[in-house]
């Protein structure tokens, strides 16, 4: 009886171990899901916030920018550090490393766009802070210089004229919490940049609006893509609003930055834009700190 119950339990035990070997095995050779991968980050020093005669724009990383005009500098949704999920690139440059800059413009209140971490860490060498008058109120309990505005207010930071855009992107109300305020299209934003060198538009976290499709001809579109239909433009969205504007430059943002294979809003490949919009050599890919030369359109 002792032998028949040792021979059991060893039986037991060697089966645990090859399926936990199996397991192990298994575990080790799924192949991950392709994701769409920004080329290697190009670190950014000095010389990219120096007084020159052009107007260059840098992506930072997921929906980040870094814009110069003529020596007015000013970022859009600086993400730069102590993001809450796995990173697929480098920052390309540290809050602490920015130098004296004009503006921070932040499009809505997600981590990911409104970075508390990055707009502390640099608030020392940021002038003032831009959004819509919600996400104001966040910026100035957490001690930031900040100015809050209205959708189709107007303004202006150094050489370059500001003015709020409508977006969509209240998600929160889909998860609602208790005691959770309620979200309106009002409290996320775009922006529309007039510089010397022509016109900015950044489109911002957003469902697609049939608004979208009637604003002035931009010189350049900093485009929120992400195949996400349900709390961003999706990929038909994104199609028509790039068709809309059949030769403006798309300059991609909130795509190949972040190791999440299975969440789709920050899975947008720029190959599937490219084969369903006009003129497809106008969409830029560009890697973190890679400078762009602002150009305006013959109109």
């Amino acid at each position: 009886m002792y032998n028949k119950t040792r021979l059991v339990l060893f039986i037991a035990i060697l089966s645990f171990s090859v399926s936990a070997q199996t397991n192990t095995i298994d575990t080790k050779n799924q192949v991950k899901r392709y994701q769409a991968k920004a080329p290697p980050t190009v670190q950014i020093g000095n010389e990219a916030f120096v007084n020159s005669n052009s107007t260059s724009i840098r992506w930072l990383g997921m929906a980040g920018f870094l814009v110069n005009s003529r020596g007015t500098n000013f970022m859009i949704d600086p993400l730069l550090e102590g993001y809450d999920m796995p990173l697929l690139m480098d920052f390309p440059i540290k809050p602490k490393s920015v130098p004296q800059i004009d503006a921070v413009f932040v499009t809505h209140s997600d981590n990911d766009h409104y970075s508390v971490e990055s707009c502390k860490d640099m608030s020392a060498n940021v002038k003032e802070f831009h959004s819509t008058i919600y996400v104001d109120s966040l910026m100035r309990n957490d001690g930031l210089k900040s100015y809050g505005h209205y959708i189709g207010e107007s303004f202006k930071v150094g050489k370059v004229g500001v003015q709020m855009t409508l977006a969509d992107h209240a998600w929160q109300n889909n998860f609602p919490k208790p005691g959770q305020r309620y979200y309106s299209p009002g409290d996320a934003c775009g922006f529309w940049f007039t510089t010397p060198d022509g016109t900015i538009w950044a489109l911002g976290d957003s469902r697609f609006m049939e608004e979208q499709l009637h604003m002035p001809i931009p010189d350049l579109i900093l485009f929120d893509y992400s195949e996400d239909a349900a709390f961003h433009s999706g990929l038909e969205g994104a199609v028509k609003i790039a068709n809309a504007y059949p030769n403006t430059p798309l300059l991609l943002g909130h795509w190949g930055f972040v190791d999440a294979p299975d969440f789709i809003p920050f899975n947008g490949d720029p190959e599937n834009l490219k084969k369903l919009v006009k003129n497809p050599e106008r969409i830029i890919v560009l890697a973190p700190g890679q400078p762009y030369v602002l150009k305006k359109l013959k109109k």
